[in-house]
């Protein structure tokens, strides 16, 4: 089974990142501006945010973890909706993780978000959900998949409340929630397949 999606995803992200680096216009029709929304009715910011980048590491980075957890997902997914399906879940996920920003920064003419952060960490959460013991690499550093997940939320709950430092840690948490709630949707059995992993914990 391919992870066909997940490469054309990855490469579409590079893509429309790259050529907004190069133009700084693309950059402000894509990114998420709340005024625009909500003035101008160009919904279409809920999505087109995900596909820029910041920059070169921010892309990187969201596109590594993609390309090493995606093809799993996807694999684990197309059986029950497709690859469609997968694709689908993964855009919606963009949504789902930026609207809480959306309601909060609705009138704020100098609010302004992009990446694809959110629905990388539907996808992550999603595979933790079905690996939890699976290893982790941060920094080099082996991780069980269940460890890095409570810190990752215990850390971007900290840092959402603390701000300052131009990172959506918001959209981190609610797409990590929206690609649990996801999976347990599309496949209930899941939950207890999961608590039988985690009360047997194996590191292979």
């Amino acid at each position: 089974m391919t992870t066909f999606v997940t490469l054309l995803l990855i490469a579409l992200t590079v893509l429309v990142s790259w050529q907004a680096f190069e133009k700084p216009r693309l950059l402000d029709r894509l990114i998420l501006w709340p005024p625009a929304i909500d003035r101008h009715h160009q919904y279409e910011r809920l999505v087109t945010h995900g596909f820029v980048h910041a920059d070169w590491q921010h892309l990187l980075f969201n596109m590594i973890t993609l390309y090493f957890f995606g093809g799993l997902v996807e694999r684990l997914f197309t059986p029950y909706i497709g690859q469609a399906g997968f694709a689908l879940f993964y855009l919606s996920a963009i949504v789902v993780a930026i609207l809480p920003t959306y309601l909060r920064h609705r009138h704020d003419a100098h609010y302004r978000s992009l990446g694809a952060s959110g629905a990388v960490s539907a996808v992550l959460f999603a595979f933790i959900l079905v690996q939890p013991w699976s290893l982790i690499f941060v920094f080099f550093v082996p991780l069980p998949a269940i460890l890095y997940a409570v810190l990752y939320v215990g850390y971007s709950i900290w840092m959402d409340r603390r701000g300052g430092d131009n990172i959506n840690h918001s959209a981190h948490l609610w797409g990590a929630g929206y690609g649990v709630l996801f999976t347990v949707i599309m496949e209930p059995r899941v939950v207890g397949s999961f608590l039988q992993r985690l009360a047997n914990p194996s590191f292979l």
